[in-house]
This record gives C-alpha cells, structure tokens and sequence, in this order.
C-alpha cells in the first residue's frame, strides 16, 4: 500500500499501473483489501477520513475513490461535493445496511457507483475497472466458450439459456473465466471468492465447484478441469 504525499506529483512522473484512494475508518479493511488489490496490479492508498481524503486527492491524483458511506470527519458525501468541484475522478461509495438515503445523495452529488461494504473484491474489482476506463455505466461481459456472464446484471448464460447460481457460485465463475485458461490454486480462489487470507478448505471449494459444474452442465468436467493437488483450470469448452 502506497504511502501518503504531502505535495503534489511531479506532472512528468510515469505511472503503469491504477491508483486507488480509499476512505475508509477501518483500517484493517483497508489493509487486507490493499493487499488483495495490488496483487491485481492496483495501486492502493489508505486515509481514514475525509479530510485526509480531500488532502489526498489532491496530492495522489489517484484513478478511482472509494469512500465509506461512515466516513468521519468529512462525511462522504460532502467530501464527493469537494473532489467535483476541481476533479472528474470517478468515487464509488462503500454503503452497509442503513446507508440508503446517503447513496441516494452521494449518486446525486456526483458519486460514479455504490458498492457493498464490507467490499468484496470480486464485486470491486470490476467497478473500479470499469471507473478507470471510463466506462462504469457500461455493460461489461465475459465469454468462454459457450457460458456467457454478465458481471452488471449478475447473469449467466450457457448455450443462450439463463442459468440462475447462487452469489458465491457466481462470484467463482466470475474468477475462474477472468482467469480462463490458467490454473488457480485453492489458496487464490480462497483469497479472492471467499475474500479470506486463511488457509483454503479443500471441501468447501469442491462442494462450491460441484455445484457449479452441475448448474452448467458440465457433467464431464471439460469445462471445469481439476488440476490434482493443485486447484482448478476453466477452459472453453464443455
């Protein structure tokens, strides 16, 4: 996690990889959510308010912001009225039970997109993705071989068939064909679905794919192929 400036960025400074300010007063979920982010090549830098976030900002000229709907000091809808004010960078707001009338005047105030909170990568990843492209409102699709998932609208569909899976099976599918072709061991499907540091559940994740595997069709497992011993391979065909 990147360190905060005092002072703004030289402008001739050359950057590769996207920068993401989070606002949020926990700071555990700030740091376990950094570490799962810049292993996807994300850029992340932590403040605890909003007057640190607005500091920020400025100085980090970051890509995307996230900002807790709890953010003290400077609350996030205030501090989202401030950043619109000279910049265009796109805020989503991290929102709990309860945070209904803020999102309603953070998306009125300019916010680009709400998000759950606690934030779950496989849910975030995308949106700050998409907010760095430029194309947040836009549907975004994923295609492998004949299962088709659209990761807006939480909808799968194999052979043009909608096939309705359970949130943690969706969120496994979404992994496996970001990373289709590729072999994902038990401990990265652990990380990044279950969204847990911790050692993997062999079971558990069978159980998830299991399910999954027969939800698609994949009687055969050529859709779903289990690499032994290490973790699993999504390729396209079934």
């Amino acid at each position: 996690m990147i360190q905060p400036q005092t002072a703004p960025e030289v402008d001739g400074e050359t950057r590769t990889a996207p920068r993401l300010l989070v606002a949020d007063p926990e700071s555990t979920l700030v740091e376990e959510l950094a570490v799962i982010l810049e292993r996807e090549g994300v850029e992340v830098m932590g403040v605890g308010d909003g007057a640190q976030a607005l500091l920020q900002a400025g100085a980090l000229q970051p890509d995307v912001v996230l900002v807790s709907a709890s953010l003290p000091v400077i609350g996030a809808v205030e501090f989202i009225r401030a950043v619109r004010l000279t910049r265009a960078v796109p805020v989503l707001l991290g929102v709990g039970e309860g945070h209904a009338e803020q999102a309603v005047q953070a998306l009125s105030a300019g916010a680009t997109a709400c998000v759950a909170r606690p934030y779950r990568v496989p849910e975030l990843l995308p949106l700050v993705q998409a907010a760095i492209a430029g194309d947040s409102g836009a549907r975004r699709t994923l295609v492998v071989g004949n299962v088709e998932l659209d990761v807006n609208a939480y909808q799968v569909k194999v052979d043009g068939r909608v096939v309705h899976l359970p949130l943690r099976e969706f969120e496994l599918l979404h992994y496996l064909m970001r990373n289709a072709h590729r072999t994902v061991t038990r401990e990265q499907i652990m990380r990044n679905v279950w969204n847990s540091t911790g050692t993997a559940s062999t079971n558990t994740i069978a159980v998830h794919v299991k399910r999954l595997r027969a939800r698609l069709g994949d009687s055969d497992d050529r859709l779903i192929q289990t690499v032994r011993g290490v973790g699993y391979r999504l390729v396209g065909s079934s």
